[in-house]
């Protein structure tokens, strides 16, 4: 009975598995072949320089409550 019990649990896993790996290469669609979208131009300098500061910061913060703690 226990046998039984676990090959059709692993019959009904193997069979949820199977549709649904054919539904996910169902659900594909081919490729236009047309051209590529051009990348948009982000600023990244202003944010990259504020998480700098902002780490810069927290640094210090941390330095000099570890140091008013000794």
């Amino acid at each position: 009975m226990k046998n039984n019990t676990i090959r059709v649990a692993l019959a009904t896993a193997g069979l949820w598995l199977a549709t649904g790996l054919l539904a996910t290469t169902q659900a594909q669609a081919p490729s236009s072949g047309g051209p590529s979208p051009q990348p948009a131009a982000v600023p990244l300098d202003g944010g990259a320089s504020l998480l700098l500061a902002a780490g810069v910061g927290l640094g210090l913060r941390r330095l000099r409550r570890k140091q008013s703690a000794a």
